[in-house]
């Protein structure tokens, strides 16, 4: 939907960054959503806790959203966004709903800790979910990553998925983003993991 020159967007996902932009806007172009919401990235979860408390008062602002990974610990991530919300009068639950958390209000606010709202993990362990589970360079990328000896690797214990990941991208026809890959179908949008964020953002902005 167009918005007129100088108007602001009703709803807002905010976001850590780039990717996770992508990722969304290429996921609702393929399912072909029709819901309007204004992406914003941050460049880091701090940053996007740090707008919580601005964002939420933008004028004629009737839903936002908030999605972060949880990284190594679901429930601190919770508290530290349940934290910033509850200084903006938005209570949350003690514990993140799996569907997706939604809060109606004024503004409605909604959040969803990548990948499900229960596991550790980031962006990646979602879009792993959307590879196609016969694709045969999955098993041949992890393998790879796996082959790499402890001491010659670059990233830690915790991101081997990741690393794994952008093994199997740099083996697409032409090496691709997140998001572009889901552009190119290289990626499935029709699991259950995906449909459930979907159906998370038609009630947070629908």
């Amino acid at each position: 939907m167009t918005r007129p020159s100088g108007s602001l967007p009703s709803n807002v996902l905010l976001v850590e960054g780039v990717n996770d932009k992508h990722v969304v806007r290429h996921i609702c172009q393929r399912l072909e959503v029709a819901i309007s919401f204004c992406t914003k990235e941050k460049d880091s979860v701090e940053q996007v806790l740090d707008a919580i408390d601005t964002e939420i008062q933008a004028p004629d602002l009737q839903a936002m959203g908030i999605l972060v990974d949880a990284n190594d610990d679901v429930g601190a991530r919770w508290e530290a966004v349940k934290g910033r919300l509850a200084l903006a009068n938005v209570a949350l639950p003690n514990n993140p709903v799996p569907a997706g958390t939604i809060i109606d209000g004024d503004p409605r606010v909604g959040v969803w800790l990548m990948p499900d709202n229960r596991s550790t993990g980031e962006l990646e362990n979602f879009v792993a979910e959307m590879i196609p589970c016969q694709d045969p360079n999955w098993p041949l990328s992890r393998a790879y990553i796996d082959g790499i000896p402890c001491a010659e690797r670059k990233f830690s214990k915790k991101k081997k998925l990741r690393a794994q990941v952008h093994a199997w991208l740099a083996a697409r026809e032409d090496p691709r983003q997140m998001g572009t890959a889901i552009r190119a179908h290289d990626l499935n949008v029709d699991g259950a993991l995906c449909q459930a964020f979907v159906c998370w953002l038609e009630r947070l902005f629908g």
